[in-house]
């Protein structure tokens, strides 16, 4: 298991290994190269992205093909995002789709269209914030100019998606 966790880029001596020890744990070569080559193809990655990803977040190996297809359909083809971006900043796969990213992303392009935002936010800022300091970045500034967005933004966390936030 160790050389197995090493092989995976993450070096013995960082805080990482564990999770990376981990992540093998119930998984023989066979499963993790292939869950790697699910990992190139989804994302597009090449091999130096997906060792970069994975050994700052080894648990994305052991997420499921479907969770990591939806999160790969939506920050790639939604959002926006480039792959290499996205292989940088691997939290963002471990965080909600429907409870986190996707309100958060509905907020942040509201107030993009109409015109409240004064600069574009790294989108890995938007999701990985706290609750609290993603409301006082982006939805108390805004309570005059758009009063509804904090309730629509709680719907939406909810799995709610408000009038407001549908897009055409």
């Amino acid at each position: 298991m160790v050389a197995c966790a090493k092989g995976l880029g993450v070096p013995r001596r960082s805080g990482m290994f564990r999770q990376a020890l981990q992540a093998v744990t119930f998984s023989d070569k066979e499963k993790i190269a292939a869950k790697v080559e699910f990992l190139k193809k989804t994302f597009r990655w090449s091999d130096a992205e997906v060792g970069i990803a994975v050994s700052k977040v080894p648990g994305v190996l052991t997420k499921s093909n479907d969770m990591l297809q939806n999160r790969s359909e939506f920050l790639i083809s939604e959002v926006g995002l480039e792959p290499g971006y996205i292989a940088y900043r691997p939290a963002m796969l471990t965080y909600s789709l429907e409870g986190r990213m996707r309100p958060r992303y509905y907020v942040v392009k509201f107030l993009k269209e109409n015109g409240l935002l004064k600069r574009d936010p790294s989108y890995f800022t938007v999701f990985k914030e706290s609750e609290k300091a993603f409301k006082k970045m982006f939805i108390h500034p805004h309570k005059e100019a758009a009063p509804h967005l904090g309730k629509d933004y709680d719907a939406a966390c909810k799995g709610e998606v408000p009038t407001n936030f549908r897009f055409t």
